[in-house]
């Protein structure tokens, strides 16, 4: 696995390639935490971390969370350019969380509770 530092550096490349226009109102920006992070619900058997979470704080207004910690249990074994693949796929996924809530839209919200229940079924494969 990367160091938290390089991680860091491939997030902000990431990061800059985004048209900036997906960073209005994204108060917070993207924050990276150095923690693993499992979803709530999650089984013991087939643990669920969570990758990435967007955010809105009535103090802290909105913001994108990356879990390095989470990264690094679930893809600690990737070369440097699969695990960028995979961040940026999460960073992409948080930025449509972002701005459907900023259009008034849940659509991947709703996706994400439908892969939640196949999951919550014995479907790990979400």
């Amino acid at each position: 696995m990367v160091s938290q530092e390089e991680f860091l550096e491939m997030l902000e490349k990431i990061a800059d390639e985004m048209p900036r226009e997906f960073f209005q109102e994204l108060n917070s920006g993207i924050l990276l935490m150095p923690e693993a992070k499992i979803h709530p619900d999650s089984d013991p058997r087939k643990l669920l971390w969570i990758m990435g979470e967007y955010r809105i704080s009535p103090t802290l207004g909105r913001s994108i969370c990356i879990y390095y910690g989470s990264f690094e249990k679930l893809h600690g074994d990737l070369d440097k350019e699969a695990l960028q693949k995979k961040v940026r796929h999460t960073v992409i996924h948080e930025f449509r969380h972002h701005l459907e809530s900023l259009a008034g839209e849940n659509g991947l919200a709703v996706e994400d509770a439908r892969q939640m229940a196949r999951y919550r079924q014995g479907d790990y494969l979400i």
